[in-house]
């Protein structure tokens, strides 16, 4: 079981200044995925826009969101 100390969250970035974070998730989603298909999916750095998005999206826009990319249906730009 993790404890206080371990518990971490995203840190600021200043081109998401605001309290709404909505781009913020919605731009690390997409540069995970840009990163695992330029460098390959083994490539650690690419893991923490996997942490930003998993801390800052909701579990329901992620799942729609790899539906659409299996679908090819993703309207961003991977």
């Amino acid at each position: 079981m993790p404890t206080v100390a371990d518990v971490k969250t995203v840190p600021f970035d200043p081109r998401f200044p605001n309290q709404n974070q909505t781009r913020h998730c919605y731009q690390s989603y997409v540069d995970f995925h840009r990163c695992q298909k330029i460098r390959g999916e083994k490539y650690e750095p690419c893991q923490y826009f996997k942490k930003a998005f998993q801390a800052l999206c909701p579990n329901a826009w992620v799942e729609r969101w790899d539906g659409q990319i299996s679908e090819g249906t993703f309207a961003g730009r991977i």
